[in-house]
């Protein structure tokens, strides 16, 4: 599919294919850009996985969450949930240990808490976040200004998740998941990964 008009608003990479502007600032994140930003995950615990992360994220670069992200899957169990939700005292104190990671005892206090919260989730985690997705036909953002921080739909669902006792998840975060898992669609007009309009 192409878009004559819009092609121009997605800078094109190394290898000649428009991309988000984003994605072009290192090998790593052309890579995640390409590979999964903005997929559909179903499963809660891809969706956890993602919420996490995202979590992590706050205050630092993507970058930084996704050159730990291996490590942080490592002491996180693949991000299961219910073996997450299991942890205790002595699971913070080696993850604190451990310079490979993002050491934010309030963090990963939060992510051991969310495992828990998600776990009571009616439906679960996947189906939380998708019941947020916005109406379909939103236009393609033609530069990153027209990508929001966050939004009506996000701030809902940031509610939701709080209210069923999740932490860092306000609706920056919880936005910036919905992105990372395909629940809206936010590559740039021309973005050679920009679905159906």
């Amino acid at each position: 599919m192409t878009h004559e008009t819009a092609a121009p608003h997605a800078p094109a990479g190394p290898d000649g294919r428009p991309r988000c502007t984003w994605a072009l600032g290192t090998e790593d994140l052309t890579a995640y850009h390409d590979t999964e930003w903005g997929r559909p995950v179903r499963t809660d615990q891809g969706m956890f996985e993602r919420v996490s992360l995202e979590a992590f994220q706050a205050g630092l670069s993507w970058l930084t969450v996704l050159r730990k992200r291996e490590a942080l899957r490592e002491h996180f169990a693949g991000f299961d949930i219910a073996a997450v939700a299991a942890f205790g005292g002595p699971d913070v104190e080696r993850m604190l240990a451990d310079a490979r990671i993002i050491r934010s005892r309030a963090k990963i206090e939060a992510v051991i808490g969310n495992a828990r919260a998600a776990l009571e989730l009616p439906g679960g985690l996947a189906a939380a976040v998708w019941e947020h997705a916005p109406a379909p036909g939103r236009p393609a953002p033609a530069g990153d200004s027209e990508v929001p921080a966050s939004t009506p739909e996000s701030a809902a669902l940031a509610k939701r998740l709080r209210a069923a006792g999740f932490r860092f998840v306000g609706p920056t975060t919880a936005y910036a998941a919905m992105q990372a898992t395909g629940v809206v669609d936010d590559h740039l007009a021309g973005c050679f990964l920009r679905g159906g309009d």
